[in-house]
């Protein structure tokens, strides 16, 4: 259910920041502009659901919404909490939304919501088959698809490769905190990429998160047998998949 207008609210809950927009589902574009206000600390329940709050009436949005958020999300309860105070862990975060907002909300994992909007619209539309979307940051976030449908909480920043969790080794945060240069850094992203490709399969990789916007500078030294691209929805990806969640099923 959207608005007359084919729209929906999204709103993306990242750990430093809170971002929400109307979304234009046809399009997948931004229709209002983006409001970003910083993630409270500590990141309780109460404090960043009175911050969605704020948003969605910023907006005067008085339709469905989604949202993000970074924790594994099973029938809308946190199961996890990455990012985020650990008292969110249980926490039935699609009701502590809808309460605070007054706007029936729907809440998916953040890598989860940047990977539909990449389906939707972006470096992933009309790709038939496998694609992993995977977002490179503090960790790694990773969206699986299959001919169109999330396959959702998949965590796989989380497999091990020798003997180490692959994020603690391929994620942007261990490029910058292990000083390392664009070849030594794609190096272990293409290890990291190369025991995807063995375990899934994929007819398409897609990569994203802030490290997206600098691709020309890694992707070119990557080699695997699935094409890669980049992500094209880049800071938007968030508030476009969570707005993406009032229509889609989260595959559970």
């Amino acid at each position: 259910m959207t608005d007359p207008a084919g729209r929906a609210f999204g709103i993306d809950i990242g750990g430093t920041g809170i971002k929400g927009g109307v979304v234009d589902l046809g399009t997948g574009e931004l229709s209002t502009d983006r409001e970003r206000i910083p993630t409270p600390q500590p990141s309780t329940p109460e404090a960043v659901a009175a911050i969605v709050a704020q948003i969605v009436t910023d907006h005067q949005w008085t339709g469905p919404a989604g949202a993000t958020f970074p924790a594994i999300i099973k029938n809308g309860v946190a199961r996890s909490a990455a990012n985020v105070d650990p008292s969110w862990i249980g926490v039935n975060v699609d009701k502590a939304f809808t309460d605070a907002s007054g706007c029936p909300v729907t809440v998916l994992n953040d890598a989860d919501a940047a990977g539909l909007a990449e389906v939707r619209y972006g470096a992933a539309k009309g790709v038939s088959g496998v694609v992993l979307v995977l977002t490179f940051g503090t960790g790694i976030g990773s969206g699986l698809f299959l001919n169109g449908q999330l396959v959702p909480n998949t965590e796989l920043g989380h497999i091990e490769i020798d003997g180490h969790d692959a994020e603690r080794r391929a994620a942007y945060s261990a490029k910058e905190r292990h000083e390392l240069s664009w070849e030594k850094w794609a190096e272990r992203v293409q290890h990291y990429l190369t025991k995807l490709e063995a375990l899934f399969t994929p007819d398409l990789f897609v990569v994203g998160g802030g490290v997206s916007k600098k691709a020309e500078k890694w992707v070119p030294l990557l080699d695997v047998q699935a094409p890669i691209r980049p992500a094209q929805l880049l800071n938007n990806a968030g508030i476009v998949g969570a707005a993406l969640a009032v229509t889609e099923s989260r595959g559970e």
